[in-house]
């Protein structure tokens, strides 16, 4: 089996390197977590005219269509310069949804936008009630004289305070014992005045938001598929966005590693650079481990995405075997640093805290592996 990248794919990834390693460097990541708001327009611009926001958009609207393994490819590159942006929420999860769910209507009201940095996107899926199940969602949705008002808070929305567009999951109706009834899918304008958005405090300095519904009133043309029918599409957008987020920390793991081992060969300890050592050959020797294993699976798992074949159960192992091989990688190379690792000039401190709030990203390892075994009928 061969696992090497297309021209088109090493094109990506080059020009991928190059770009972030010029615009996204250790200083401007840690400008973005401080600043309020999170999102450079510059930046925003350049990545545009890149072309990658359309990357996942048909070329029927406008882009030339790549696949889910090119922006694989792409999400591990923006995982190794550890760049936080809207970027994830509009081009991956935004996108997927709106191809998954959209009328052509909608398509083509959306998709070209995105695909040129007009217009961000952002779902609102998860609640202070729950995570990502179907009794999570109580947000209510009330049609009443042929729009809907839409009631409830939603938390963990990834940069809603700049998207344009905020996809929302709420409750239109009462499960009746198939486990997946009641949710719909709406298009919400940010700009509305019974929507209320704020900022809250993250632990890598990425954006999430609460966002308060208080009757906020949506044209019934702004449902997003059909009524009741919006919990199969969660459902696969999760998995989709999940493997598209072992991508990213596939990335920031592989820089975690170069740094640790760059580490071990330059510090000296009784006359030896400290790589000389057993211990530290064994935890470098872990950390490259988990990191190839991560970029096996996560690969294999957008490749199956990119086929159109089944995924779901590849998905989910992905996501628990990145989401704690990628943790404890970072703790041996805080062991291998020592206290200088959690200094904050430090850089692998940045990767630290990302790889944290990553492993909660579209379900932490517990929720996936319940997933397995439900699959597996247990």
């Amino acid at each position: 089996m061969r696992y090497d990248l297309t021209i088109d794919q090493k094109l990506v990834k080059g020009d991928a390197r190059k770009f972030l390693s010029k615009e996204c460097d250790s200083t401007f990541v840690r400008s973005m977590a401080e600043d309020d708001v999170g999102d450079d327009p510059k930046l925003w611009k350049k990545m545009a005219e890149l072309g990658w926001m359309g990357i996942l958009v048909p070329e029927k609207y406008g882009e030339s269509e790549m696949t889910f393994l090119e922006m694989a490819v792409l999400l591990f590159e923006m995982g190794y310069a550890c760049l936080s942006s809207p970027f994830f929420s509009t081009a991956v999860v935004g996108v997927l949804t709106l191809l998954e769910a959209g009328t052509e209507d909608q398509k083509q009201a959306l998709l070209p936008d995105v695909a040129r940095g007009r217009r961000k996107l952002t779902l609102a899926w998860t609640e202070p009630y729950g995570n990502y199940s179907l009794t999570g969602i109580r947000t209510k949705a009330a049609l009443k004289e042929g729009e809907y008002v839409l009631t409830g808070t939603k938390i963990f929305v990834p940069y809603a305070h700049v998207s344009d567009t905020i996809i929302c999951a709420a409750r239109t109706g009462e499960d009746k014992g198939k486990g997946e009834e009641g949710i719909s899918l709406f298009l919400l304008d940010r700009a509305s005045p019974a929507l209320n958005v704020e900022v809250l405090r993250t632990i890598s300095g990425e954006k999430l938001c609460e966002v308060r519904l208080e009757e906020v009133k949506v044209p019934s043309t702004n449902l997003l598929g059909k009524v009741h029918g919006g919990w199969p599409i969660l459902k696969k957008i999760l998995l989709k966005s999940a493997v598209a987020k072992c991508a990213e920390m596939s990335g920031g793991a592989e820089k975690a590693l170069e740094m640790t081992v760059s580490y071990a060969k330059k510090r000296e300890q009784f006359n030896r650079p400290i790589g000389g050592f057993q211990s530290i050959q064994h935890h470098c020797a872990n950390m490259l481990t988990s990191v190839d294993t991560s970029k096996l699976m996560t690969f294999q798992s957008a490749w199956l995405i990119a086929s159109g074949l089944p995924f779901e159960n590849e998905a989910s192992m992905t996501k628990v075997w990145v989401n704690e091989s990628y943790r404890q990688l970072v703790s041996l190379g805080h062991q291998v640093m020592g206290g200088l690792g959690f200094m904050e000039e430090i850089d692998l401190q940045l990767y630290f805290k990302h790889a944290k709030a990553s492993e909660l990203a579209y379900g932490d390892a517990t929720f996936h592996r319940e997933l397995l075994a439900e699959r597996m009928g247990l």
